[in-house]
């Protein structure tokens, strides 16, 4: 990937998290004190999951790049750099796929 284009995603993924994340505190609050059942209700309705899995899409897509560009400024040793940019890769990718398959595993139990 390009620098530019590392830029460009940063940027887009920057974009999309201001709409997403309003959206994401609105609901919250709005559910208020609500117990684990309000939640549910809130993510079994049509369009709830599928805002819930762009954001988390463009989260930890956001994340990933911020800390690629953190660990090629700070990280000098290109071993240790390679390693810390891989583990932050996966380590994302991770919390994505998990944070997928809790929004689908609740929706589709509900």
């Amino acid at each position: 990937m390009t620098g530019v284009t590392h830029w460009w995603r940063q940027r887009v993924t920057a974009a999309a998290l201001i709409p997403l994340t309003s959206w994401l505190v609105a609901s919250l609050v709005a559910i208020g004190a609500g117990g684990y059942e309000d939640f549910v209700a809130w993510l079994g309705s049509p369009l709830v999951p599928v805002l819930m899995i762009l954001f988390l899409i463009a989260l930890f897509l956001h994340m990933a790049l911020g800390l690629q560009v953190v660990i090629e400024d700070y990280v000098h040793a290109v071993r240790v750099k390679l390693c810390a940019v891989l583990a932050v890769q996966f380590g994302c990718l991770a919390l994505l796929v998990l944070g997928v398959v809790s929004v689908l595993r609740i929706v589709l139990r509900g």
